[in-house]
């Protein structure tokens, strides 16, 4: 496979064949070695070409373990093959997706040890997601790569138009990594891959169960080579598992991929989502009977031109609206808010053989319009009073390099300035590195520095039951982490350690029991020292009877933190409540032939206070309870059909991540789908 015009060609080893077109793309221009084939022969030598395995689609991948050392994520600047990231990245896959018993991106995340989601309302109604001990407003979301994350509020940042069908796979950046998403990406990034490929050209899925909860979802797809198109919708409605937390949530989301010559291509994507839902002591529990509707749309054009000088400019566009009631369907203490962000960037890589060097720019502009956040507007406009804005310009520097495919090394820094500090220019560093002393094995290290301007909510929101602060200082990090992965063809084992310090971190609090009223405000420190632990088995090679695909795994993360604050402080709302213990664990296994079961059982511990109501009475703070929770899902699959049956909180666990706001009991769930290939 050597060309005449390769001047100095790149050994690249394949440890195992997979149904990926990627696998045939990544050969193309280099030396291949064939390093390492579990539980086949080759007994077919006869050369396929891309499109004819990415179209085969098989019952069973035989090939287990190694399943993702050939996928490509963007754990920093440049994009780089999972097994060489020098950085802690978990990547949920589409077979994970498709077997977890689950509705949404925010609860798929409850089953990702190392991250703290505490569900206001379920099945993707409203979560705040964080990383590593941090807050929801500390970590930046991204869709296919194009940063969506809210600046009114962290509450609003998955609000995002995708089905869970539609999702090839989730990468998860823990650590500061303003470097690679934005300043926004505090304590970590969660970028979102849907699917691209048309060789499903349609599929369609009905649900319904428990509190006349209904879905149906639909994705058509059309294309060829040179062009491919998707579309696909989702409606999903139920009247709630306690008084006033009924929803109905939709999704729209459109496509389009062009390919052009020498791996050039344009990707084209429009968004809508929508919902409106019964906030059951959403934010307060004096006002039990709120409500909430809000509207997002998406757009952004993202293109990659060229090899080894690489141009990837990106244009996008959010807008976000919000009606919030404290008291539903009373314009007495209702508030409209509509964000717009606005954003271009252009990065650029070169290839050398001393490494890939990347050099990126951004500029992104934040607006708010508001009955209740921004400065008085000198003249309303409509139902809105208020507005704010701010720009945030970057730039990044980094240069990656692997050594004897054996050392991976990783420097970069970025300049920040933001109008909301008019004249300051921030700097933050970044390092990270790793060393593979044999293929099974890499050792990984990294160090950055980080920080987060406060959110349009922290800043304005004054409420009856909130003050805010318009003096707050931006928070600020330094974190470094080391971590191990010893992967094998039956097995795997991670294990990663990381301390973080920070500095001005901000939160919702309360000075004394009597206060009435939360205020934002900035604490002199909390540092956070943490370890994940996770191993996984794939007991198809041990217990044939579990089915070829049957795996067991297991996750803990244990978390710490300290606090140094100027003053004594009775409750908070993130900071001091943070998730010292979860464990998840999972069961794939077969039942018999085509039906199969996936179980996750997760328990919790949290530690901190909440303020306990009872009939909208305070009864004083009280500890965060510990409690666990058992899911099942069931499949069947016959030709084209598929059925499932989830069966969430089996033993109707009382719980809740955010004090006084029940979490579902028992829900039952099934559903019909179906695939034209």
């Amino acid at each position: 496979m050597r060309k005449k015009n390769l001047v100095q060609p790149v050994a690249f080893r394949f440890r195992r064949f997979v149904r990926k077109p990627y696998s045939v793309f990544n050969s193309m221009r280099r030396l291949v070695n064939i390093g390492f084939i579990v539980g086949t022969t080759l007994t077919m030598a006869n050369a396929v070409s891309a499109q004819e395995v990415d179209s085969r689609e098989q019952k069973y991948d035989l090939l287990i373990g190694y399943e993702l050392e050939e996928v490509m994520v963007t754990a920093s600047r440049v994009e780089t093959p999972y097994a060489q990231t020098p950085k802690t990245v978990t990547v949920i896959t589409k077979d994970r997706i498709e077997k977890a018993p689950v509705k949404s991106v925010q609860d798929l995340l409850v089953y990702v040890s190392g991250i703290d989601v505490r569900q206001r309302g379920g099945h993707g109604v409203q979560a705040d997601i964080s990383i590593r001990g941090g807050n929801a407003d500390q970590v930046a979301i991204l869709l296919n790569g194009v940063n969506i994350s809210n600046p009114q509020t962290g509450h609003y940042s998955f609000d995002v138009p995708v089905n869970i069908s539609d999702i090839e796979r989730i990468e998860i950046l823990q650590g500061p990594s303003g470097l690679v998403y934005g300043s926004g990406a505090f304590s970590g990034g969660i970028n979102i891959i849907t699917k691209k490929n048309a060789n499903r050209s349609f599929s369609a899925k009905i649900e319904g169960g428990m509190y006349n909860q209904k879905g149906v979802e639909t994705r058509a797809a059309i294309g060829n080579s040179k062009v491919s198109h998707s579309l696909s919708a989702g409606h999903y409605s139920s009247d709630g598992y306690v008084e006033n937390s009924d929803y109905n949530i939709s999704n729209l989301l459109w496509q389009t991929r062009i390919n052009i010559q020498n791996r050039s291509k344009i990707d084209f994507q429009l968004g809508y989502n929508d919902k409106d839902y019964g906030a059951n002591t959403f934010y307060s529990a004096s006002y039990p009977n709120q409500y909430e509707r809000t509207a997002s749309y998406i757009g952004s054009v993202k293109g990659e031109f060229g090899r080894n000088l690489k141009f990837i400019p990106i244009l996008y566009w959010n807008r976000h609206h919000d009606q919030f009631d404290l008291t539903k369907d009373s314009e007495s203490g209702r508030n409209f808010h509509r964000t717009d962000v606005y954003g271009t960037n252009l990065i650029v890589q070169y290839e050398s053989k001393y490494g890939t060097t990347s050099i990126g720019n951004e500029i992104r502009r934040e607006d708010i319009i508001s009955s209740k956040l921004g400065e008085v507007m000198a003249e309303p406009h409509g139902k809105y009073k208020n507005y704010a804005d701010r720009t945030i310009v970057s730039s990044t520097v980094e240069h990656a390099v692997s050594i004897a495919d054996k050392v991976n090394l990783s420097v970069g820094a970025m300049m920040n300035y933001n109008t909301f500090q008019s004249g300051v220019y921030r700097f933050y560093p970044s390092v990270s590195a790793s060393y593979r002393p044999m293929d099974d094995l890499k050792i990984s290290s990294s160090w950055s520095k980080s920080s987060r301007m406060p959110t349009y909510t922290e800043l304005y929101y004054n409420t009856p039951t909130h003050i805010a602060n318009l003096d707050l200082e931006p928070e600020k990090s330094e974190a470094a982490d080391l971590g191990l992965r010893y992967i094998r063809p039956t097995w795997e084992v991670d294990v990663n350690g990381f301390l973080l310090w920070g500095k001005n971190m901000i939160d919702w609090v309360k000075f004394n029991e009597t206060d009435e009223k939360y205020t934002s405000s900035n604490l002199s420190r909390v540092n956070s020292q943490g370890v994940e632990i996770g191993g996984k088995l794939h007991l198809g090679s041990y217990v044939p009877f579990m089915g070829e695909r049957a795996l067991f795994g297991i996750s803990y993360t244990r978390l710490h933190q300290k606090y140094k604050m100027d003053q004594n402080i009775a409750s908070s709302t993130y900071a001091l409540n943070y998730l010292r213990d979860k464990v998840v664990v999972q069961l794939d296994h077969q039942i018999y032939k085509d039906l199969s079961a996936s179980w996750y059982m997760r328990f919790q511990k949290r530690m901190g206070v909440y303020e306990k109501y009872e009939n909208m009475e305070k009864q004083g703070n009280v500890p965060y309870p510990s409690f666990s929770t058992l899911d099942l899902k069931l499949n069947y699959v016959y030709d084209n059909i598929a059925f499932s049956l989830n069966l969430n909180n089996i033993y109707d666990t009382q719980y809740f991540d955010l004090g006084n706001i029940p979490q579902s009991g028992f829900w039952l769930m099934g559903g019909i789908s179906y695939t034209l290939r």
